[in-house]
């Protein structure tokens, strides 16, 4: 029974082939594609597996009508990316406000000072791990401490630093 599905697949590709290709051609102006999209549809004609299609016609061109579908969405998509990356990319910077990069710099300022008050230990083990992105497990090889303790330093450097930062 499967052979015999098998076979009428088959015969299906060779009778339908130029025709899908016809019709791919028409509507994507690209052969390679509508080669590729032809095979798509014999394969899901494969994937059948037997099943009985009633009208084998109407099937096959459903199918191709909703790979031309779903290849212009992937298109449009895609498209709409690179428009909003080149949108992005066009070159234009954004204003420079003054007060804004003065808030800005007044706040690393703040930030730079209260790290300061840290210990040193404390203030390395949060740069690295928050700043250098290191793992807790490398920090503790290279202090020589257990992970535990590493938590530990950046709880306290958290809190110190929430603390600090909500007072000025």
């Amino acid at each position: 029974m499967a052979e015999r599905a098998q076979e009428g697949i088959v015969m299906l590709g060779r009778r339908y082939r130029p025709a899908l290709m016809a019709f791919f051609v028409r509507r994507i102006q690209n052969p390679a594609e509508a080669e590729d999209l032809t095979q798509e549809v014999l394969v899901r004609l494969m994937e059948l597996s037997g099943e009985e299609v009633a009208n084998p016609d109407a099937y096959i061109f459903r199918i191709a009508a909703n790979l031309v579908r779903d290849r212009h969405r992937r298109l449009q998509v895609r498209d709409a990316w690179r428009a909003d990356v080149t949108h992005r990319d066009d070159g234009a910077a954004d204003y420079i406000d003054p007060l804004r990069l003065l808030e800005g710099r007044e706040a690393i300022g703040r930030v730079s000072n209260v790290l300061a008050e840290l210990s040193q230990r404390t203030r390395e083990i949060l740069l690295l791990f928050r700043i250098e992105r290191m793992r807790k497990r490398d920090i503790a090889d290279s202090y020589g401490i257990s992970v535990s303790a590493v938590d530990k330093h950046l709880i306290k450097a958290t809190a110190f630093l929430t603390k600090r930062l909500e007072e000025s």
